[in-house]
């Protein structure tokens, strides 16, 4: 049975697609319908395959796929967080997922400031939408303004995120099951720190969501 809602969502998505048509994410080619990319575009992008060390990514980093999420990350575009939650709510379903919690990956308010945006937080809101989970954008705090992890080598990210969170309210995740989103992963640090403040808080479970994974040796973020 089609709802009111449904019928209004439709409206509206019709409408925003007249007055501002669909391009591809990485090279604003035209496309059509919920197309993230245009068809070369999309023949480029390889799939992560089965998930690593408890990370579900939908793709590996690079061509178009590493184009769009530098895109979002750093050329001020947030809108590009929508046909990008897509391919992250395609991982999540073929993956199985299942939370009671979706938490992002937090910004330091100083780069937040400096952004405007926290990149992770709008994708976590399509995966909620997709596992049917609260969003709690606040559940995790990063406690130091820390060097950006791209400009680092694989050593040095780890020891630049050791410790840099912590869980803001340890009874709201105390036994639940959560996944932590994020756009992408090149070692791991950043996950790990996070699921190792959300294990002390008492979380059941911790499982990674990202858009995309980084082969060892690639330059991700």
């Amino acid at each position: 049975m089609i709802t009111l809602a449904a019928l209004a969502r439709a409206a509206l998505s019709t409408l925003a697609d007249t007055l501002a048509p669909p391009t591809c994410a990485s090279c604003e080619a035209p496309v059509t319908g919920r197309a993230v990319f245009c068809g070369t575009c999309a023949a480029a992008v390889v799939r992560a395959g089965p998930d690593r060390g408890g990370v579900v990514a939908f793709a590996l980093f690079g061509g178009p796929l590493a184009a769009a999420l530098r895109r979002l990350k750093y050329a001020g575009r947030p809108d590009l967080a929508r046909p990008l939650g897509h391919l992250l709510r395609s991982a999540a379903r073929e993956a199985g997922l299942r939370a009671d919690l979706v938490i992002p990956v937090p910004l330091h308010p100083v780069r937040l400031a400096e952004r405007g945006y926290n990149q992770a937080a709008l994708l976590g809101a399509a995966a909620a939408r997709e596992l049917g989970a609260p969003l709690c954008a606040r559940a995790l705090v990063r406690t130091r303004h820390t060097a950006q992890q791209a400009r680092l080598d694989r050593v040095s990210r780890r020891v630049n995120v050791a410790g840099a969170f912590r869980a803001r309210a340890p009874d709201r995740v105390r036994g639940r099951r959560v996944v932590l989103v994020d756009d992408v992963t090149t070692t791991g640090a950043t996950l790990t720190a996070c699921a190792a403040a959300l294990g002390e808080a008492g979380a059941a479970s911790v499982r990674a969501l990202v858009v995309a994974r980084a082969e060892p040796g690639d330059e991700a973020q």
